[in-house]
């Protein structure tokens, strides 16, 4: 059972930008060859850990064990139209008329996913999704290590589109803040990237508290806190050796952004901006 976080009040508004839904096969079957095989992950068990960490919003990602076939996410999301969101992953040829249905049903953004095994995705194809995300209004996610940033940052500077990068590069914090990866992060989020504070559990060996993500996340945060928005990753899926609460995660944003006014923005409104969330009545 979750719990909400016990360092500070979470506002009204807030979103929870990354996380995601599961099927079990056959209904859903998951795709071949993949990096892991997750156990399902249903909206009800998400919707509840969003009401007991005070969030009033979700972001929900397709998942790469599922590749190309949004159709859980779908649902999930034309049955909740009001509180969340979703991030897909579509072929380079997807029809006009599968685009417009993912529109519809709540999508707000494609993710190219270069970290783990499943949907047939990758950088090569990124100008062919920045002007599928330009003619749908829609922006781009990458799931890519910081380290390879250099060598491709220059194609990114030029998408025609938004763009956010996940799990602040998904970044390994021994390699340190100096690292060339680190530092070309950091200038394209000064440049006008979006950047998601999350998957602390993913970057550091100093769990539960991570304390080796401070300066990180702090940096990120001094490059372009507008647009800066956090994650829960639930339900961490990829075979993580401790299983974090999410509300441990959350109370990271506490050292992260101590200042009330700095933290409510990364959960309130630089995500409502993004993915097209109202303020709450």
């Amino acid at each position: 059972m979750q719990r909400g976080t016990s360092r500070f009040r979470v506002p009204r508004g807030a979103v929870d930008t990354h996380a995601h839904v599961i099927g079990a096969p056959p209904q859903y079957p998951l795709v071949t060859p993949r990096s892991y095989t997750p156990p399902p992950a249903s909206a009800e068990a998400y919707l509840a850990m969003l009401d007991a960490t005070g969030m009033d919003y979700g972001v929900l990602t397709q998942i790469s064990v599922h590749g190309t076939d949004n159709r859980l996410l779908v649902e999930t999301l034309r049955a909740h139209r009001q509180r969340l969101r979703g991030i897909a992953v579509i072929a380079p040829d997807c029809s006009d008329r599968e685009r417009t249905a993912l529109k519809d049903a709540g999508v707000v953004g494609l993710r190219i996913n270069m970290m783990y095994r499943g949907g047939g995705i990758n950088f090569d194809q990124i100008e062919t999704y920045g002007k599928i995300c330009r003619e749908t209004g829609w922006h781009l996610q990458f799931l890519i290590d910081a380290g390879d940033l250099p060598a491709l940052a220059s194609r990114l500077a030029k998408l025609p589109v938004p763009f956010l990068i996940d799990h602040m590069g998904h970044f390994p914090t021994a390699r340190g803040v100096d690292h060339d990866g680190f530092i070309t992060l950091l200038a394209l989020v000064r440049d006008g990237a979006w950047v998601r504070l999350s998957g602390a559990y993913r970057n550091s060996t100093q769990s539960p508290r991570y304390p080796d993500t401070l300066p990180f996340a702090q940096r990120l945060i001094e490059a372009a806190p507008q647009r800066c928005v956090w994650g829960s990753d639930w339900p961490h899926v990829a075979n993580w050796n401790a299983m974090p609460l999410v509300a441990d995660l959350l109370d990271l944003l506490a050292d992260w952004a101590p200042d009330e006014t700095a933290r409510n923005r990364i959960l309130t409104d630089n995500p409502q901006r993004l993915f097209g969330f109202p303020p709450p009545a």
